[in-house]
């Protein structure tokens, strides 16, 4: 691939969009290709609504309707944006799945990640932001839940374990940042980690 695949993860309420917008303004003034995206809704949009505003849904459901979300998103937004020399931002990947459906809604790793070999093709980040918020703060922060969002406290407390044990187990690929301080200031970090990667 000729491109760049970096994601940003963490709880609602993180900053991660934000971020991820700055983070692309900031590559393109630098003269690269920014392919912006996010799940769910970045291969099948008409998914995110019934994800996060319909009804209840099984764990298994959820995740595989996020899976089918992600197949889709990686063979007509990301390979094909990669194979074009493109850096690829996204706004949640993977582990958000493993993180939520798994350490939050209790499903096995294992099954999970037996589904996402197939459904990713084996894709994986070169580079992954974890957020790290509270999740008192993180739910402070969140005007209008969504149906994930309305799980409660324990089960954000859940997913914050999760993606801070998925992060010790890839330190190479997982740079953990501290959301609590002031937007430019996780955006001055970001950016640093990334002028690490050029010559």
């Amino acid at each position: 691939m000729k491109g760049f695949f970096l994601t940003l993860e963490g709880l609602d309420g993180s900053g991660k969009t934000t971020q991820a917008r700055l983070l692309a303004q900031f590559l393109e003034e630098k003269g690269i290709k920014v392919r912006l995206t996010r799940e769910p809704g970045g291969g099948l949009p008409g998914v995110r609504d019934l994800l996060l505003k319909g009804e209840a849904l099984s764990p298994e459901a959820e995740y595989l309707l996020f899976s089918a979300d992600r197949a889709e998103h990686v063979r007509k937004v990301i390979f094909p944006a990669l194979e074009e020399g493109f850096w690829v931002i996204s706004d949640r990947y993977l582990d958000s799945s493993l993180a939520y459906q798994g350490y939050g809604r209790g499903l096995p790793l294992s099954w999970l990640l037996q589904v996402a070999k197939e459904v990713t093709l084996g894709l994986q980040p070169h580079l992954t932001f974890l957020l790290d918020l509270p999740p008192e703060e993180a739910l402070k922060r969140v005007s209008t839940p969504d149906r994930l969002e309305k799980a409660g406290l324990e089960f954000f407390k859940r997913v914050r374990q999760g993606y801070l044990e998925l992060a010790a187990r890839e330190p190479g690929r997982f740079l953990v940042v501290d959301a609590t301080r002031p937007v430019d200031e996780v955006q001055t970090t970001i950016r640093e980690s990334i002028l690490k990667l050029f010559p």
